[in-house]
């Protein structure tokens, strides 16, 4: 081959080269470029999202926006780190006071107390998402009455067992609802799915929930019950669970047994449960209203939630009372 030939040779090979190499770059490319790592919800054999597990709804958010806030939703950072802050230390009740002395009296303290310790991520002022308040909406005139009868109720002598409520007994309400909200302590629920059935367990107070859906309906209204009557259907990938017949034995923050009540499960991300719920019910509040609350993915199994061990608080109570009564202790015999 002479010169000239080789270096024609040579300039053919470089052009094919340059002309491939896009291809080549881009097929490399492809090969080395990872798959998407978007999140998806998972999903049961049915196709439906796959709620499941125990989840945590502690929050330091208040289920009410602070009345000095107005119309702020949203905490700046700063007013996040300040107000998380000042509640935290309302919490710790083991601090020093001004003489230098740690109170032991006064209920439990910050080792007990388990409100959570921090803010939505979106730092909201409230977990009340609707009305824009951030505040439930007026009571009425009957709401308000009810609230006054149970707290007079509450502020009077018992003469018997069958004046102390069910929560004394520890055998219902605290943070189960329906609604559940954020409270002192045991805010974990674990959730259970089959095809025609979701199983709600609360830790506090160990009481089942179990929601059907497979389309039958509510119970006739003349039967009430202790936590309504709820039923669930799927609304694309949101649960949709309706509760009420609710008893007059219960209320929520001043409702009637005639409270409908609207709760919504979505699976946001691989950690969290968005649970929000609408309270309707026009015989207690001047409109409906709606709060968000996030549950964080618990790692941890539910516990039992022993409230006072034995459940020994009502004996407990009446052979005191009756101390009281003429400073003679009653046994079984008496």
């Amino acid at each position: 081959m002479d010169r000239l030939s080789f270096e024609l040779t040579v300039y053919a090979l470089a052009a094919g080269l340059c002309v491939l190499s896009p291809a080549i770059v881009t097929g490399q490319h492809q090969k080395t470029v990872p798959e998407s790592t978007a999140w998806e919800v998972p999903r049961m054999a049915d196709g439906r999202p796959d709620l499941q597990g125990v989840w945590d709804f502690r929050s330091l958010t208040p289920l009410e926006r602070p009345s000095h806030l107005g119309d702020q939703d949203v905490f700046t950072e700063e007013e996040a780190a300040e107000f998380s802050e000042e509640r935290l230390a309302t919490l710790d009740k083991d601090q020093p006071g001004p003489d230098g002395r740690i109170p032991l009296s006064g209920g439990y303290n910050d080792f007990w107390w388990d409100y959570g310790r921090q803010l939505t991520t979106d730092r909201r002022t409230s977990l009340l998402i609707d009305p824009p308040t951030g505040r439930i909406p007026a009571r009425s005139p009957e709401a308000r009455s009810r609230t006054e009868i149970r707290r007079a109720q509450l502020a009077r002598d018992a003469h018997g067992p069958e004046d102390r409520g069910a929560f004394e007994r520890c055998i219902l309400g605290f943070n189960a609802g329906p609604p559940m909200n954020p409270s002192a302590y045991n805010n974990n629920m674990q959730l259970f799915q089959t095809t025609d059935h979701i199983v709600i367990l609360n830790e506090m107070v160990h009481d089942a929930r179990v929601i059907s859906l497979d389309g039958t309906d509510h119970l006739p209204s003349h039967v009430r019950q202790w936590r309504g009557d709820s039923r669930g259907q799927w609304n694309g990938d949101v649960l949709v669970v309706k509760t009420n017949n609710f008893t007059a034995k219960t209320s929520f923050r001043g409702s009637s047994d005639n409270m409908l009540l609207v709760e919504r499960f979505s699976r946001v991300a691989e950690d969290t449960l968005l649970y929000e719920y609408t309270v309707h019910d026009a015989d207690s509040f001047a409109r409906s209203w709606t709060v968000s609350v996030p549950m964080r993915k618990n790692k941890q199994p539910i516990f039992e939630y022993a409230c006072h061990e034995g459940n020994y608080g009502m004996t407990n109570l009446l052979v005191s009372a009756r101390v009281n009564d003429d400073g003679t202790p009653q046994t079984d015999s008496q």
